[in-house]
């Protein structure tokens, strides 16, 4: 149940789903695997609507050339936590009603099963497809929502995929070359693509809307172009 406090606070959106759609947010748990660019406006999002269990996932820590999107990292943080410990700090302090979980790491085939156990939703927000295709086919055994992002420069594309009713992701990108070692970005990209992200988590577990099923969403926000490619 909802306290008086998460009532007043989180007023605005109950005013778009109700008190049900808010105890939903409330009662789930969320994995955010990659707390760089996209990953910080997703878990701020998130933890401003309200999910009630957030797993902040990354290996990392912050780097000075990293402070241009990767707004969850301050200076004061170089050199010293990984970025899950990071932006736990910081979210726990934006939102004292929330629990925030931390896994420092790189996911694996062997550890996988144990770091997602229970997450209702898993949102990318990688750089590399290694580790995304690792996330698909956990996504795909596990039958749990995984939620895609990716940017670089002014570009940025999202696609909510969900097992058994989309394509898999691997399916979606069935080649894809090898990681960048370093690719343009502009923090307000990140900040976009990381924000229709955070929408779509919402929209998977209060019902509102219709998420990116079978929908590969492409953004320019050079010359402002949003194009919804259908996957079918």
């Amino acid at each position: 149940m909802l306290s008086g406090k998460e009532i007043e606070r989180y007023d605005r959106q109950i005013m778009i789903f109700g008190r049900e759609g808010q105890e939903k947010l409330k009662g789930s748990k969320v994995a955010v695997v990659g707390v760089g660019g996209l990953g910080s406006p997703v878990a701020y999002y998130l933890a401003a609507a309200g999910i009630g269990r957030l797993l902040l996932i990354d290996e990392q820590e912050p780097e000075l050339s990293n402070l241009n999107r990767q707004i969850l990292h301050w200076e004061e943080d170089l050199g010293k936590n990984p970025k899950p410990l990071s932006a736990r700090w910081k979210l726990e302090r934006f939102n004292s009603d929330i629990e925030i979980e931390t896994f420092v790491g790189r996911l694996s085939e062997e550890n996988i099963d144990g770091v997602l156990e229970g997450v209702d939703v898993i949102v990318d927000c990688l750089d590399n497809f290694e580790t995304r295709f690792l996330l698909d086919d956990y996504a795909q055994r596990n039958r749990v929502p995984l939620v895609h992002g990716a940017v670089e420069g002014t570009f940025g594309q999202v696609t909510t995929v969900v097992p058994g009713v989309t394509k898999s992701l691997r399916e979606i990108f069935p080649k894809v070359g090898k990681k960048k070692e370093k690719f343009p970005i502009l923090g307000a990209t990140a900040g976009v693509v990381g924000s229709i992200q955070a929408m779509e988590v919402v929209k998977l577990l209060t019902g509102i809307g219709e998420p990116l099923l079978n929908k590969l969403l492409i953004v320019d926000l050079a010359f402002n172009t949003f194009d919804v490619v259908e996957l079918r």
